[in-house]
């Protein structure tokens, strides 16, 4: 297989193989010029999180029910799959919900951009970011985009009948109270050398595991988990829930939307592997348990937006192939291009918690039925308990 890393994604990897616990005398030397910056970002960081816990009086809350997913390191933890799954196991029993993110690279005008609702898309990747697109093409439920995630709450609650926001990416976002705060921890990745941003992969320190009520390892295969040291020192208690990322079908454009077909489409089949994401390799590794032939793939950065030259590069790439293969992320913006009919695809993942489901759905309608008067709510929201 031919891998082709593009733009600043060589780059980025030049910064990253620097985070490993244990370098060469060389890259040591390298490492060392990242420690002033990082000290200051943790500085910064620490600073910023003192302030909302001094001054609680600025945090604002909401009469909807809060749930936030998150995480302590930079990409690749599964947070916006882990989120849409969260939002439809609250719509599965009898919770209405909306999901709200921060539309990362989105263009979007207002403080507040309804993405979706009803499974009608009411705007593009462009003006709402990739992610929150892709969320809507699973997600029947209201989709907004704001930088600051209270704008958009504001507006969510003007809608009778919402009951719960589940809030992507937003566990460094200490503005806005919640109800439930989860974690999520890529156990394939660990927490490289433990040093804050740009020395390490780390955007807080383990303390900040302080304001989590469960941490969620994301793993894209079964098998057991071993925790670092230093995370289970800084657990104190709380539950550690596991859900294994895999994909569990193969969706393509079509009819202005997405069919989806089951995964022995691609299966043993020669495909090009285009990613646009922060860490590919669990895509490559999906292909691989598929037995794809992966005859070429062509790294972007994450969040990449695709050009006409990107689309010749892949076409030119894809000559020996049967599919051009992609992840959802990055197929909102690759639809877009005339590709030949039915060749462009992308792997749906899914989230499988098997026991740990039970314990994580305790503790989302414990918080959902719990009472809602300090916020402003006359009643708690009637749960459905019946299996799903």
């Amino acid at each position: 297989m031919t891998m082709r890393a593009l733009g600043p994604v060589a780059g980025r990897r030049q910064i990253t193989r620097l985070w490993r616990p244990e370098l060469p005398w060389s890259d040591s030397l390298l490492w060392s010029l990242l420690v002033p910056a990082a000290t200051m970002y943790w500085a910064a960081t620490a600073a910023r999180a003192a302030w909302w816990r001094v001054v609680p009086a600025r945090r604002r809350a909401s009469r909807l029910k809060v749930l936030s997913v998150g995480n302590l390191t930079v990409g690749g933890s599964g947070k916006t799959p882990f989120a849409l799954y969260l939002a439809n196991l609250l719509v599965e029993h009898g919770i209405e919900s909306a999901i709200v993110c921060r539309g990362y690279r989105g263009r979007y005008a207002q403080r507040a951009q309804l993405v979706a609702e009803g499974g009608e898309l009411r705007t593009g990747p462009d003006e709402a970011g990739d992610e929150a697109v892709m969320m809507a093409k699973s997600f029947a439920g209201p989709i907004m985009v704001a930088r600051r995630r209270y704008d958009a709450i504001r507006v969510l609650e003007k809608r009778a009948g919402l009951k719960a926001v589940v809030l992507d990416d937003a566990f460094q976002h200490l503005r806005l109270e919640r109800d439930l705060n989860l974690v999520l921890f890529n156990a394939e990745y660990g927490l490289g050398n433990g040093w804050i941003l740009p020395a390490g992969p780390m955007r807080e320190r383990l303390r900040a595991l302080r304001r989590a009520d469960a941490v969620v390892v994301t793993q894209t295969a079964a098998g057991p988990i071993e925790l670092p040291a230093s995370l289970r020192a800084n657990l104190g208690g709380r539950p550690v829930l596991r859900a294994v990322l895999r994909p569990r079908a193969v969706v393509r454009p079509q009819s202005g939307g997405w069919q989806e077909l089951p995964l022995e489409v691609v299966a043993g089949r020669r495909v090009v592997a285009i990613s646009g994401v922060a860490r590919p390799q669990p895509f490559y590794a999906m292909l691989h348990a598929l037995e794809a032939t992966v005859v070429d793939s062509l790294e972007y950065p994450d969040h990449h937006c695709y050009t006409w030259a990107d689309w010749q590069a892949i076409c030119r790439s894809a000559q020996a192939a049967e599919f051009i293969v992609t992840t959802e992320k990055d197929l909102v913006k690759l639809e877009r291009f005339p590709f030949p009919r039915d060749s462009l695809c992308a792997l749906r993942v899914g989230v499988d918690m098997g026991s740990s489901q039970p314990v994580l759905l305790d503790l989302v309608l414990g918080c959902l039925l719990k009472n809602s008067d300090a916020k402003g709510s006359e009643a708690a929201p009637e749960v459905r308990t019946t299996a799903g």
